[in-house]
């Protein structure tokens, strides 16, 4: 128990000093080589072997074996881009009242190093029931297609993956997908004054108050209904001409009940717009509440949800989990920040679950 107290503090201690260093290094989307070297660096200082592609590198612990099961830990590199309503240099660093703050310190910083601090840990470890892949990757703001969905490809068949986001620790054992459809509604071009011509604007108010009203009937337990969200709208040249074509976007939030498909083909059902779907990645993803690290959650009082917000498990074929210490709802945020004590509880309960868990 006094080694393994005498280990939790001295990976918490380094997990805060490397987080002030990832946040003093930019690494928007695309553009995460500088943070990609951090970590070079650090696998080298710790006696890790590791590999890369493209902007995303990962490891093997030590002793893998082909003939066990492999957990992928992973989370982004990646941040978005510093909002105008920062009062903090977002690339500083600085502790106050408990609290870190710099950009990408909750997201995802944290988790991601958090993750890195328990694997650092196993990675001699002999005798593991499973294999460890610890990868920090690119693009996830922007589900990009040189991140995780690239890695993908280069690794053995993963048992489960452990994705580190901001849940407060809390297990989310299903997550919405992402569907974005453009439509485009066409009238024909006339005078306003003669009442000339048919206003697109009007057939596609038809579509978008179809969108307000209509209710998905399949409702997931975990995830709740689809939502759907009309976001975008553009229409007109100039005020006396009846506008011939209106177009309209409307962000989808899907649930484990409906493929992307067939939204699709419900929503071509009911409204006279051309739909066209931007992209069908972005699947909802889910794992069975049987499966055993959600029943090692559940054990450890690790509260179990359904997120409604998105990360690189829609791009994941296979089982994942994702949590994280931090606040989902500070990412993005101003002035962001994540507490030092919740950096302490995340590498605990990382190292809980992976000590514990048998696949």
């Amino acid at each position: 128990m006094i080694q393994e107290q005498e280990w939790l503090t001295n990976a918490y201690l380094e997990t805060v000093k490397r987080l002030q260093t990832l946040i003093a290094t930019p690494s928007l989307s695309k553009a995460e080589h500088d943070v990609v070297r951090l970590f070079e660096n650090w696998f080298t200082q710790d006696g890790i072997a590791y590999q890369r592609a493209l902007n995303n590198v990962y490891c093997f612990n030590l002793y893998y074996d082909e003939s066990k099961p492999t957990i992928l830990l992973n989370s982004h590199t990646d941040t978005v881009k510093a909002n105008t309503g920062y009062t903090k240099n977002p690339h500083k660093a600085s502790i106050q009242n408990n609290q870190l703050f710099g950009l990408g310190a909750n997201d995802a910083g944290g988790p991601l190093l958090c993750l890195y601090a328990v694997f650092k840990q196993l990675y001699h470890e002999p005798n593991l029931p499973y294999n460890l892949i610890f990868a920090a990757t690119a693009e996830e703001e922007i589900s990009g297609t040189n991140g995780i969905s690239k890695l993908i490809k280069q690794l053995p068949t993963i048992s489960l993956a452990i994705v580190g986001e901001p849940t407060g620790m809390q297990l989310a054992i299903a997550e919405k997908g992402l569907l974005v459809i453009d439509c485009v509604a066409k009238g024909k071009a006339g005078h306003a004054a003669r009442e000339e011509g048919e206003n697109a604007i009007y057939k596609a108010l038809k579509d978008i108050k179809w969108f307000e009203e209509f209710k998905f009937p399949k409702i997931s337990k975990t995830l709740g209904a689809v939502k759907t969200n009309v976001t975008i709208i553009q229409a007109g040249s100039q005020h006396n001409v009846v506008p011939e074509q209106c177009t309209f976007t409307v962000d989808i939030r899907t649930n484990d009940q409906y493929a992307h498909k067939e939204i699709i083909a419900i929503v071509k059902q009911h409204i006279t717009s051309k739909v066209t779907p931007r992209s069908v990645r972005l699947q909802s993803s889910g794992i069975s509440i049987n499966h055993p690290i959600v029943k090692l959650a559940q054990q450890l009082g690790i509260k179990t949800y359904g997120s409604p917000t998105l990360s690189d498990q829609a791009l994941m074929p296979f089982n994942s989990v994702k949590i994280g210490p931090g606040e989902s709802a500070r990412s993005h945020q101003a002035d962001e920040f994540i507490l030092l004590d919740e950096l302490k509880q995340g590498i605990q309960l990382y190292h809980q679950l992976l000590t514990h868990l048998q696949l």
